[in-house]
């Protein structure tokens, strides 16, 4: 490393140092931050001890009704709130439990809408009941209006079960059971939600019946709008981790899968309005999701994602608008799914939903790699080995195999280049350095001679890319890996940690994290050796400070994945050990002294030129400029 290289790291750290400094919090700003999170904690806890806080204008209604003590006041109140479905205004929470094997549903009387949800085969990362949403928090139903003109909110009423049964377990193959609750607006007009559950599924077919509804809800209305709003609990073990594949995805009738992006500040929020028709919508966090599934459309959707600041236990807060289509018939029907489940690829995609997208495969020829090559090799090699660490070893080594002719060519043109560089020297010594461009002719020129492509390095590096990219995509989010233990690492879908700490250290707990994983440091390693074996071989003339700045981003990756999945760094790690390994053997099989004989020899041959050259000579004589002599 030359004084220049030195002096750049050395100003670039400096300036590192200051920015941050500058831009770090004053110890006021940190004491009024501390002040705040202590409040929401202390906020919390009440909210925990008393009653939960009113959502909206419904619930104080609510209140003011409580509040009546007058029989006739409060059905007075009711009747001018709600019409003809003041009776379902006044009730108290019932909960009712349907649940199979895998899944088990509390539903509500108020608004009929599930309340609970547990994921019975899987545990939280401390070993907790895994509840994908549980409370008042969550709401689920019809907003429309009454030809009373009343604004009506099924969410906020009370349905009444046409059962008593308060617990239905589905037992034995191929049983189903049903659930049903009417809101009444009259002796015989009502909404009906059927909740239908099979053993052994993940999906909860989920009817809306309109009975003698036809002169109840305002002619005007084509349309009601279905309100669906939950706060997503963290699940996993890195918060952080967990929010970037915490968000809502979306499908449009046409096909088209769309993600919105989970990059959302705390307390901020990502608006997304469809105008077109949506046939499901999904609130996904990194394992597991509740997707909202129409068996037709529907019409249109408004999409929001917030983010909750720690130290809530909700990671964001996803609220959902769905326009459904009604017709004013004495008996109408809506049929609708909800999925309660993994986002386990093979699971998802048994139910012939396109839900199977839900899971992160990225997009373009990186999605087409991992849903056509990584997935079956995966799930192929998982039929008969259980231990995730070996399977990612030999997933790894499959891939190398493949990708062997690619490395061994990409080699063998850093090798010509380097038996090359002798040649190189003498055209460089020969024509001074204000001569760049002749010098670049020259060396060219020789390339051609010899049969040499400088790029013939690069294309077989650029066509792996995708496969790392698909790698990327594929770990953090491989359902398989949840949970599964290997070596140190206790779980591979997230970071291996070795060593931890409480206290906030600037810029590193920022950047780096209160703990340090131990796979990534041994990627960042690994990587650090392949570049110095890689700028060993390399002859071609660098740009000043090009050459440490490969060395630096070893270590800016080793920020960035200190995070992520520990899946993905043992990957990185084992891809970069063969590929030393590589090297290696490469090394002992290439006879550079007999290489640079052939080189040598195909000068003597004539120079093929392509047709592309040929094109290019063709196009400089018609417009006037003298090739040289050859």
């Amino acid at each position: 490393m030359d004084r220049n290289s030195i002096i750049g790291i050395i100003f670039i750290f400096l300036i590192m140092v200051v920015f941050f400094t500058i831009n770090q919090p004053s110890k006021e700003e940190r004491a009024r931050l501390k002040l705040q999170q202590d409040s929401i904690a202390w906020v919390m806890q009440q909210e925990k001890m008393k009653a939960p806080e009113m959502k909206n204008s419904q619930d104080k209604k609510f209140m003011i009704a409580d509040t009546l003590k007058n029989d006739s006041s409060k059905k007075e109140f009711l009747h001018n709130e709600y019409g003809c479905f003041s009776q379902s205004g006044n009730g108290s929470n019932k909960f009712y439990t349907i649940e199979n094997n895998l899944i088990k549903i509390a539903i509500s009387n108020k608004g009929g809408r599930p309340y609970s949800v547990e994921i019975k085969k899987y545990k939280t990362f401390d070993k907790k009941p895994l509840i994908l949403f549980d409370g008042d928090s969550t709401r689920f139903g019809l907003n429309f209006a009454s030809s009373e003109n009343k604004t009506i909110s099924t969410n906020d009423l009370y349905f009444v079960p046409v059962s008593d049964q308060k617990e239905i377990v589905v037992n034995g193959k191929d049983s189903i059971t049903k659930f049903a609750l009417r809101l009444y607006a009259g002796e015989k007009s009502y909404i009906e939600y059927v909740y239908t559950l099979a053993s052994e599924s993940y999906l909860l077919k989920f009817d809306i019946n309109f009975v003698g509804m036809q002169d109840i809800i305002a002619p005007n209305w084509s349309s009601c709008d279905f309100n669906w709003e939950m706060n997503i609990p963290a699940q996993e073990k890195g918060r952080k981790n967990e929010n970037n594949y915490t968000t809502i995805m979306y499908k449009h009738s046409q096909e088209e899968m769309v993600e919105m992006s989970a990059n959302v500040k705390p307390n901020e929020s990502k608006e997304a309005k469809i105008s077109t028709r949506v046939k499901w919508v999904a609130f996904k966090d990194q394992f597991f999701s509740s997707v909202l599934i129409a068996n037709n459309y529907f019409e249109n959707a408004s999409l929001k994602s917030t983010m909750i600041q720690e130290p809530s236990p909700y990671l964001k807060n996803f609220t959902a608008f769905l326009s459904v289509p009604i017709e004013h018939k004495s008996n109408y029907n809506i049929p609708l799914k909800i999925y309660f489940g993994p986002n386990h690829f093979n699971t998802l995609k048994s139910y012939n939903e396109g839900l199977e997208e839900i899971v992160g495969m990225g997009r373009w020829i990186v999605k087409y790699i991992n849903r056509w090559a990584i997935i079956p090799v995966f799930n192929f090699l998982n039929r008969f080995i259980n231990n995730y660490g070996i399977i990612i070893l030999l997933l790894t080594i499959i891939l190398k195999l493949v990708l062997f002719p690619l490395t061994y060519k990409s080699y063998l043109s850093q090798a010509k280049m380097k038996v090359l560089k002798p040649q190189i020297d003498e055209i460089n010594a020969k024509i001074p350095k204000d001569k760049a461009m002749e010098r670049q002719q020259a060396t060219m020129a020789l390339y051609r001679k010899v049969g040499v492509s400088p790029l013939g390095g690069c294309l077989p590096m650029l066509l792996q890319f995708p496969i790392l990219i698909a790698m990327f995509r594929f770990f953090p989010t491989s359902f398989e890996l949840r949970q599964q233990s290997f070596l140190w690492a206790t779980d591979l879908s997230t970071y291996d940690s070795i060593f931890e700490w409480q206290a906030h250290i600037p810029l590193i707990s920022d950047f780096y994290g209160n703990h340090i994983s131990l796979f990534t440091i041994l990627m960042t390693a690994a990587t650090i050796i392949t570049i110095q074996m890689s700028n060993q071989a390399n002859t071609t003339t660098q740009m000043p400070g090009m050459k440490t700045m490969t060395y630096i981003m070893p270590f800016m990756f080793m920020f960035m994945l200190n995070n992520f999945s520990a899946g993905l760094t043992y990957y990185y790690f084992l891809a970069n050990m063969i590929t030393i390994g590589q090297n290696y053997a490469f090394k002992s099989v290439v006879d550079e002294e007999e290489l640079l004989r052939k080189l040598n020899d195909n000068k003597k041959k004539p120079a093929q030129r392509s047709k592309f050259q040929e094109k290019l000579e063709q196009m400089a004589k018609q417009r006037g400029y003298k090739l040289p002599k050859k």
